[in-house]
């Protein structure tokens, strides 16, 4: 049975792992989630059960902790707690920086859970604690919902860093997908209210612009796991209307992107996202961002996290870790006081 129309779908593109990947999940019974309830949506099996299912074809462990502790606590939201969960090294002491890590789901669907391999992956790279954040998800609690519960996120970091032990004045703000825009959209409203601002910002395809006829979004329309459909189908449950999509926490290629942190900023060759992301990338190198723009070839939206299995996720890992080493080795004091140096 074929779930997902053959036309630009990309797969033609596809490297040989990705394809397994987009296999197996599919061999777990997916449904086309635009096709349903946002409740039955979010038990469908995701991509992230398709690499854990490639894992076992090839005889790793997908439940293998990879020398990191974790920690599930809760935040004080706008609205009630904030699920949320600490990434550390097993076994190490001192003060760490920290990155605060929003996950992806079209803000209606996916959870830590899900989203479990990135941190895991990076807290074991970079030696940094990460703190992957849930939010309020549509369309229960529509938009700026999850936006206003990310700000909170990262304003209790900022507070009580000190409590887990994390280094205050190094944090940075990353995430994939939706969390791509939570994370953005942090560091534009810590500018805005003179708060601390992130050292960096880590954006992993972020959902940036609302335009569903980009060069990526014609030449992905059928893709799996991310497509046409499903994105309207993302929308039509999180915003109320087009002028809540016109909204520059949505459309952030509209934004005013002066003054924000560092950027790296990763795309996939088979996602509808890819042209948005590179659009952003240029305007923030016009606002006088430090920015960088990777896109990797034959990957598709969702492939971040797959560094067991697919090669080119392991290389974005290693990229991002990198750029997280070298902003989060001196922070913010360090930035100033080399300014006046």
């Amino acid at each position: 049975m074929v779930l997902f129309g053959s036309d630009a779908d990309g797969s033609a593109r596809l490297d040989h792992s990705m394809q397994e990947v987009l296999d197996e999940t599919q061999k777990l019974g997916l449904t086309p989630p635009w096709t349903l309830s946002p409740a039955e949506a979010r038990k469908q099996p995701t991509p992230a059960d398709g690499a854990k299912q490639v894992m076992r074809n090839r005889g790793i462990d997908p439940d293998a902790d990879l020398g990191v502790a974790t920690k599930d606590f809760t935040i004080p939201g706008p609205s009630g707690a904030i699920q949320a969960r600490l990434y550390g090294r097993k076994n190490e002491t001192g003060t760490k920086p920290v990155v605060v890590y929003f996950h992806g789901g079209g803000w209606v669907i996916a959870d830590l859970d899900v989203y479990d391999s990135t941190p895991r992956a990076l807290a074991l790279a970079t030696d940094c604690i990460f703190v992957s954040c849930h939010y309020r998800q549509a369309p229960e609690h529509k938009f700026p919902a999850a936006h206003e519960d990310a700000w909170a996120a990262y304003k209790w970091v900022i507070e009580n860093a000190a409590s887990f032990d994390g280094d205050p004045t190094r944090v940075a703000v990353m995430g994939e997908s939706a969390g791509g825009n939570l994370a953005a959209n942090v560091s534009i409203r810590a500018r805005d209210e003179g708060f601390p601002l992130p050292v960096t910002q880590i954006l992993v395809y972020p959902v940036a612009d609302n335009d569903t006829n980009s060069t990526s979004y014609l030449e992905n329309a059928n893709a799996v796991p991310l497509n046409k459909p499903f994105m309207e189908w993302f929308v039509s449950h999180v915003f109320d209307g087009q002028g809540q999509t016109e909204d520059p926490r949505l459309k952030l290629v509209s934004a005013n992107l002066a003054g924000l942190p560092p950027t790296m900023i990763i795309a996939a060759d088979v996602d509808p996202l890819r042209t948005e992301g590179k659009i952003l990338a240029a305007r923030l190198e016009a606002a006088g961002v430090d920015t960088s723009y990777t896109c990797y070839e034959g990957v598709t939206h969702e492939f971040f996290g797959m560094g067991l299995v697919v090669k080119d996720a392991a290389a974005a890992q290693t990229k991002v870790a990198a750029q997280l080493k070298k902003e989060l080795r001196v922070g913010i004091l360090g930035r100033i006081a080399g300014a006046f140096s």
